[in-house]
């Protein structure tokens, strides 16, 4: 490619990524404030690092792909700007987000084309992880972990002396009232575990079936984890101190929790590498 062509399709580059940061600011600086209050969403200051070493990784193979522009490029590009209207007028974050990846997207194939959008595919998938959950989605899923944990708890509790009456998602126990909130259903937890099993099965491991697998197992190991919590908690209600159960213990139990679930996520890969060995090429 000339010299010249190459300084102008740079150029070009820069404009556009720089039109689309001033258009994007506000959506990206809301959702880097998401990561920062919320601690069970702060796994994504992990994932734009994480999705530029992929690209990092396959360079060579994306810079030997001839660039093909496609018309579908600004249609991706439209559809993605009309989203970011719709959800700043709607305030649904969810969806203002999510409208970057259609116009990155967009921008890749109009410059790059319709082949270099499929190569790149995973990367887009990976930073979907970034963006919280819409609420209409996360209220959907909440409730039924809430009644879920709160529901085995009720069950568990009794075996271990702690006597509880169980009223939808609340535990009543002789000396206060344990409701299973939002924070409390796991579904948070979930998220960010999920996360850090693609990291980790990306980084320790080859077979895209034990991949998907780790990620799988994500779900039931974070649902254990957050009933454990309750059942800590209740116990720690009923036989130690309510006040330090409800305050000190229920957040240290949080780390502890979420410790718990990777070193059983690592036990789970060991177990895999175990029943599902590499095959060895004859």
């Amino acid at each position: 490619m000339p010299l010249r062509m190459k300084t102008g399709l740079a150029t070009t580059w820069m404009l556009v990524l720089a039109l689309t940061s001033v258009i994007y600011v506000r959506v990206i600086c809301d959702l880097v404030r998401h990561w920062w209050s919320v601690p069970d969403f702060s796994y994504g200051f992990l994932v734009p690092p994480f999705a530029g070493y992929l690209v990092w990784v396959k360079r060579k193979r994306l810079m030997s792909f001839p660039f093909a522009p496609s018309w579908n490029g600004p249609v991706l590009v439209a559809l993605g700007l009309a989203a970011l209207l719709l959800g700043t007028f709607a305030a649904e974050l969810f969806l203002s987000r999510f409208s970057l990846l259609l116009v990155v997207a967009g921008l890749v194939a109009s410059y790059g084309g319709c082949r270099l959008l499929v190569e790149l595919r995973w990367v887009l998938a990976v930073l979907l992880l970034a963006i919280p959950l819409p609420a209409i989605v996360f209220n959907q899923v909440t409730f039924p972990l809430q009644l879920f944990a709160s529901g085995v708890a009720s069950e568990l509790l009794p075996m271990i002396g702690v006597p509880v009456l169980r009223e939808g998602n609340v535990l009543v126990l002789p000396e206060l009232r344990l409701e299973v909130a939002e924070a409390c259903s796991g579904i948070r937890s979930l998220m960010s575990l999920l996360a850090l099993s693609i990291f980790y099965g990306y980084f320790f491991e080859h077979s895209m079936i034990r991949r998907a697998l780790l990620a799988l197992s994500s779900i039931p190991i974070a649902i254990t984890g957050n009933v454990l919590r309750l059942l800590g908690t209740g116990f720690c209600v009923r036989h130690w101190n309510p006040d330090r159960a409800m305050g000190f213990f229920h957040e240290f139990s949080g780390w502890v929790t979420y410790l718990v679930s990777f070193a059983c996520m690592f036990v789970f890969h060991q177990v895999l590498r175990l029943l599902l060995p590499e095959r060895r090429a004859m």
